[in-house]
């Protein structure tokens, strides 16, 4: 096989050569550039509008011979286009050797759930298309041809799995509204009973005789104790294995899911799992004896990422890396007694492979650049398709054998366009904490290389998650923009973040803003130290949990940041528990307590209460339909400051938008009202408000 060699310079130091018009034994990635050093002083900025249209991989799954990677395309629309919603998700497909990437479903779509068919002729599909009521299962063959519906349920599939013989599928969706409680709806009885009315996801089996060419035959309802979430056929077809929690409710959902193994033909519970707490994938042994799975080590875990087996007629999980100090994230096996694993480690992934004892565990290739974030495997355990992504692209399809150590070919390129900019230097920054402990964490320098510099923190989320060494510019994360303005921009992985270990994410228990804040306090002071920040233009943001900790930063630590952009923020953690749709998950791995046992503790740690001190000028952004924070966390906040003090503040609020903006126009307004905030208070000074009014600079023809 013949193919054009091309060459990616990255501005991180790594370039990867994409398989082209050399062996296959010859493309391969290469490494060794300086750390650091741009790969050309040429090239323009990146901007607001760059960054608003930015594709970028999402699911991938290989077909069973391993010669073809299905994935989806994020596709974002146009900022004052004709469409303003959530970006489309597009099916294309590309050979494992990169020679060859088709699209296959593209335009107003939401492709999701890819699956092969067991025989690999088709890639099969959750979407609602054209003429349909809800989501339907699809199919469309891997060599051309036209999608077919296979089945199309009374409501919305959410997730389904083929059996090995190709003549069934199990599917998951929720029940219809009986027709009693839809008349009175009708008629206008239309009340919601809180945490109580929820309808009941249901397990079934559609059985397809002729196999993806229809028609569809019979559908059957499989009785479970619980609500199942998603589904996987053993090998021999008889039995399910599917997670089940108590309810739909999401706290349920999030620290009450356990695998149970079902009789498809009886519904009989053959086996019910056990795992200690929060539980991520789950998968069936070649032979049908073990399940593998990611759980928690414990009910107090704020994050699966263990990887641990356990017989399928149940009995005790087995750790199969128990001194991991990382999260592993996906999981496949390649053979009865063998898996390949993908894990977080510090800033960077690993990709390994044990056995199911625990023994003969081994890596396969670790990088930190570039940082693998998918994985699927082929029906043989020879072939994996990758996401990954670098300092300088957002997340591609890649590919390597998993059968022998080896390295990644980069196969797709979504944003050629890319290539046309300069990006800032990216660098993994260590210091140390107050009480001795390493933390970790992210900068990108200043574009033209200025010192004492504007320098924004952007602090993650969750908090049980961590920055990578990846992509890290989105419309709320500014990392290259701001960068190309000037700014450094700081992405610090405080304690209680994942990809360190159990003992890591639990260090900022029941200590909430406190350790773990101080972290990233120390972290700015390294940064000061060094002459990259300075220290009288030190900015911060962040969404979520990172709200919060610009809530904290802009009140009880005010002295220290000159501006501050918070988005669905928390500034209230007793009001907070009381309107999150998590109140458990919060008191179980995060604060060991709820605010109802401790209220005193959960006011000390709550921004609302030093608003007094609040001397940092705030921009308070929240979509109106937040379930997770509620917007009133951000109007407490946003009344307190304007109340008690001069301190500019500005509270923007996203009709229709949740926990995060999804649609194009709320995330460009948000990225430019971001970029200005900082502008205006930390290079330019200025003490005042900014005109509340953004320039949104579109084509006439919007206007």
């Amino acid at each position: 096989m013949r193919c054009q060699q091309i060459v990616w310079t990255l501005a991180a130091g790594c370039a990867f050569l994409l398989p082209g018009a050399i062996g296959q034994a010859e493309a391969q990635t290469v490494f060794g550039l300086p750390a650091g050093e741009p790969a050309a002083v040429q090239g323009r900025v990146i901007t607001p509008k760059d960054v608003a249209r930015i594709r970028s991989t999402g699911q991938i799954a290989i077909s069973p011979d391993g010669s073809e990677i299905a994935y989806t395309l994020s596709v974002p629309g146009e900022p004052g286009g004709d469409r303003n919603g959530p970006a489309w998700a597009e099916l294309h497909v590309v050979s494992f050797d990169g020679t060859r990437d088709r699209p296959f479903i593209t335009g107003e779509v939401n492709v999701s759930h890819l699956r092969w068919s067991p025989d690999g002729a088709y890639v099969s599909y959750l979407a609602r298309r054209e003429g349909d009521d809800h989501t339907s299962i699809y199919a469309i063959p891997a060599e051309s041809g036209e999608s077919v519906r296979l089945y199309g349920h009374e409501t919305s599939v959410l997730a389904f799995d083929w059996r090995p013989d190709g003549r069934a599928i199990a599917f998951v969706a929720i029940e219809a509204v009986p027709e009693d409680l839809a008349e009175l709806r009708g008629l206008g009885f239309n009340q919601e009973i809180y945490e109580e009315d929820w309808l009941s996801r249901r397990l079934y089996v559609l059985e397809l005789p002729n196999g993806p060419e229809g028609p569809a035959g019979a559908v059957r309802t499989v009785e479970v104790p619980g609500q199942p979430w998603s589904v996987a056929w053993d090998p021999d077809g008889r039995r399910l294995l599917t997670d089940l929690s108590p309810t739909p409710l999401v706290d349920d959902r999030y620290m009450y899911r356990r695998p149970h193994v079902i009789d498809a033909s009886s519904g009989e519970v053959l086996a019910a799992i056990e795992n200690p707490g929060k539980l991520g994938a789950f998968d069936w042994s070649p032979d049908g004896r073990t399940i593998a799975l990611i759980s928690a080590v414990d009910i107090n875990d704020p994050r699966e990422g263990r990887l641990m087996v356990v017989p399928a007629a149940g009995g005790a999980l087995r750790d199969l890396l128990p001194g991991l100090e990382g999260h592993v994230e996906s999981f496949a096996f390649v053979a009865r007694d063998r898996l390949v694993y993908l894990a977080g480690i510090g800033v960077g992934s690993r990709l390994g492979r044990v056995k199911t004892d625990g023994g003969d565990a081994e890596i396969l290739f670790e990088s930190s650049d570039p940082v693998l974030a998918g994985l699927s495997v082929d029906a043989r355990g020879r072939f994996a398709a990758l996401a990954a992504e670098s300092p300088s692209f957002p997340r591609e399809v890649f590919a390597m054998r998993v059968d022998r150590a080896g390295e990644p070919n980069r196969l797709t390129d979504a944003n050629a366009w890319l290539a046309e900019i300069r990006f800032a230097r990216q660098e993994i920054v260590r210091w140390t904490a107050e009480d001795g402990l390493e933390i970790e964490g992210l900068l990108i320098h200043p574009l033209d290389g200025s010192v004492n510099a504007p320098t924004v923190v952007v602090a993650h989320g969750g908090p049980e998650s961590h920055f990578k060494n990846g992509w890290l510019t989105t419309y709320s994360r500014p990392g290259q923009m701001s960068a190309a303005r000037g700014y450094a921009v700081f992405y610090p992985n405080y304690r209680g973040s994942t990809g360190r270990g159990v003992a890591f994410s639990k260090a900022d228990q029941a200590d909430g803003a406190g350790a773990e804040f101080d972290d990233v306090l120390a972290g700015v002071e390294y940064l000061i130290e060094r002459g990259v920040a300075d220290p009288d233009r030190v900015g911060i943001t962040g969404g979520s949990y990172g709200g919060y900790f610009t809530a904290w930063a802009a009140t009880r630590h005010s002295q220290r940041f000159a501006a501050g952009v918070m988005s669905v923020g928390i500034s209230n953690q007793l009001s907070k528990t009381g309107t999150s749709d998590i109140p458990r998950e919060m008191e179980l791995v995060h604060w060991l307590s709820n605010p109802y046992e401790n209220p005193d503790l959960f006011l000390e740690r709550s921004p609302i209460m030093y608003v007094n001190n609040a001397q940092t000028p705030l921009l308070i952004m929240h979509g109106k339909e937040d379930p997770r924070v509620n917007p009133g966390q951000s109007r407490e906040l946003y009344r307190g400051i304007k109340m008690q003090t001069d301190t500019p503040v500005r509270l923007v609020l996203y009709p229709g938008e949740g926990h995060g903006n999804r649609r194009a126009a709320a995330r460009y307004d948000y990225t430019l009202r971001l970029l200005r905030w900082f502008d205006w208070f930390l290079k330019e000074g200025k003490t005042e408000l900014p005109p509340w009014k953004v320039d949104y600079e579109l084509k006439p023809d919007v206007m």
